[in-house]
């Protein structure tokens, strides 16, 4: 299908294709022997959500410990210098994961630990840290997935030529790339570059609601500086240029020694159209390319959505025909990261629009998890988090449809519970929800591979651990394990460890 890509109307039959099929049928007892041999199941995390330490072994500062210590941006005030303490307690975490017969974690590594500026002098207890890590994993056969950015930049870059608005930052993540390559790349097999480029494009530059906090909006009130019009776009663009360069350096460099592969991880809430017109159902799919398709196309098709080129106009950037090339063919895999679904329909009124400017706007669609008044499922504790099953399967073969069947891994997948007061540490163990979500999004999962033949080589639960969830801070619990913040970070299993154990060490085949 590659070659006919750009119409709207290839997209929305591949919607429609993709929307058409049935909810998944029941899957009552789905283990890993349901799924192919091949499969990896593994959890994930972030250096930034999990380490703390952020102080130690002459780890620089990220735009995100500045923004974490800016007043209002954290809704419990919290911040991540300790976070979960796992940069000690890595050890005891592995033994967790293997407890439970995981294959393989997904961690990042935090740039600042190895370069504390950001470029220069390689900073070698950073280094020695990361090697103690994976090969802690490695010797309870646990197979390191490595994300090389997950949205900790260094504040010096920031400081020093604004960050990812700038194409310097290309080369500086290429030898910071090229340096985890050198160093770790004879064990770890698995890179991932950038963890939801899209994520951190629209809420760090154009609503300002993440670091390093810049926007058009609502200024000086809630953002000192940016251009939410453009900035986003500019950003997206050197990232997708930064990943083509490392792309391209493993594989001069290193991939026919070190055999591994190279891909990222993009956010994808699936969109259902809110009624069956025509406008809705338009709506929808673009909105789906300014969401997924905004980094996918480039490295699948080497340019921009037709959709987003039409209507971004002069403020997107675009592709010179080397960098079309760089770029096109570097995913050796397409990391998912799937929550949600969501309703789509036309902003026929310029709602979204009259409200905000730029890029919040540029798709013409209002994507919301309500349908006259009722939402889309169950709610979990995010306000954006409503639990879709048949999402999953639905986005899977979209994936397959558009974009011809690639190699894809569930590289996030969770819902939270609330960190409330009020309940017990006894009842907050009692995580049947959590339960009842991984068992129906993983049978979707496989509906998806085994009846509709989508080429998924694993799945990652988010997450391992309660963490600080970013702007919510500890008020949101992703964790299969309880963290106790008041009582020297203990972890306690909740039930979906126990859940998930029986899951993984059963290889009966089933469904």
């Amino acid at each position: 299908m590659g070659s006919a890509r750009g119409g709207v109307a290839l997209v929305v039959t591949a919607f429609l294709l993709a929307v058409g099929f049935p909810t998944c049928l029941s899957a009552s007892d789905i283990n890993r022997g349901s799924f192919p041999k091949y499969f990896v199941f593994g959890t994930a995390s972030s250096a930034f959500q999990y380490e703390g330490a952020v102080k130690e072994d002459g780890r620089g500062p990220s735009i995100w410990d500045t923004f974490s210590h800016t007043f209002g941006k954290i809704a419990d005030f919290s911040n991540a210098d300790v976070a979960l303490d796992q940069y000690h307690r890595y050890k005891e975490d592995v033994q967790l994961m293997k407890d439970m017969g995981l294959d393989a974690y997904r961690f990042s590594i935090s740039w600042t630990r190895i370069f504390p500026d950001g470029t220069g002098q390689i900073n070698q207890a950073g280094v020695d840290y990361y090697n103690r890590l994976i090969d802690a994993l490695l010797a309870k056969g646990i197979e390191p997935y490595v994300t090389l950015y997950h949205w900790d930049l260094p504040q010096a870059l920031e400081d020093r030529y604004n960050g990812w608005l700038n194409p310097q930052i290309i080369k500086d993540f290429a030898t910071y790339a090229d340096t985890c390559f050198q160093n770790f790349g004879d064990r770890v097999k698995h890179w991932i570059t950038f963890n939801e480029p899209h994520t951190f494009s629209v809420h760090g530059y154009a609503s300002g609601l993440q670091a390093p906090g810049r926007c058009s909006i609502l200024r000086p009130l809630l953002c000192r500086s940016g251009n939410s019009a453009t900035e986003p776009y500019i950003v997206a663009h050197n990232v997708i240029l930064s990943h083509g360069t490392v792309a391209d350096i493993y594989k001069r460099k290193y991939k026919s020694k070190q055999q591994g592969s190279v891909g990222a991880s993009f956010d994808v809430i699936w969109y259902e159209p809110e009624t069956n017109s025509t406008e809705d159902v338009i709506a929808t799919s673009v909105a789906q390319e300014f969401q997924l398709g905004w980094f996918l196309d480039p490295f699948i098709f080497g340019d921009y959505p037709s959709s987003m080129r039409s209507r971004v106009g002069s403020r997107l950037p675009t592709f010179s025909k080397s960098e079309s090339t760089l770029i096109k063919g570097s995913l050796d895999f397409v990391g998912i990261n799937h929550y949600t679904t969501f309703y789509g329909k036309n902003d026929t009124r310029d709602l979204i629009g009259g409200l905000l400017n730029g890029s919040l706007s540029d798709s013409g669609a209002i994507t919301l998890p309500f349908k006259n008044g009722k939402p889309i499922g169950d709610r979990a504790n995010s306000i954006w988090l409503y639990i879709v099953p048949e999402g999953m399967r639905k986005l899977m073969n979209y994936i397959k449809q558009k974009y011809g069947n690639p190699p894809v891994i569930i590289t996030e997948n969770g819902m939270d519970d609330p960190n409330s007061l009020f309940i017990s540490l006894k009842d907050a163990l009692k995580d049947t929800k959590r339960i009842k979500y991984h068992h129906d999004y993983l049978a979707n999962l496989l509906a998806s591979i085994k009846q509709d033949g989508c080429n998924v080589k694993g799945y990652f639960a988010w997450s391992l651990l309660d963490n600080w969830e970013w702007t919510a801070g500890f008020t949101s619990r992703f964790g299969l394990y309880f963290v106790d913040y008041k009582d020297k970070l203990k972890r306690y299993p909740k039930d979906s460890v126990q859940w998930f154990t029986n899951f993984l060490n059963s290889t009966q085949t089933r469904l």
